[in-house]
């Protein structure tokens, strides 16, 4: 997934409970699907984001070894600055793009 194009808001918004229950005729249903996906792109942008700094690692940490490393800091910046996985699920949700099913039920 990538993150540069998700135009999820960064801060929290009021959504309407019943505009998006609409589809799924059950606010708590809704709640699960988003919390679900919320915790899988968690762990993609946990996953992205080890790969990443697993490139700065260095093989001794010892408090007089550590020291600031520029690109390091720009790429957990960037991160930071990501809106929170349960702001892009909302919004994926709201826009239609996630696919969801439960046992036993056909749904979208």
């Amino acid at each position: 997934m990538d993150f540069k194009k998700v135009n999820a808001p960064s801060t929290t918004v009021t959504r309407d409970m019943n505009t998006l229950c609409e589809g799924v005729g059950n606010v708590y249903e809704v709640v699960s699907i988003i919390g679900k996906r919320s915790n899988q792109i968690s762990l993609n942008i946990k996953n992205e984001l080890d790969q990443k700094l697993k490139e700065f690692g260095t093989t001794g940490d010892t408090m007089e070894e550590t020291h600031e490393n520029r690109e390091q800091i720009e790429v957990s910046r960037y991160y930071e600055k990501l809106p929170k996985p349960t702001l892009i699920a909302a919004k994926e949700f709201e826009d239609g793009d996630l696919v969801y099913g439960f046992r036993g039920q056909k749904r979208n």
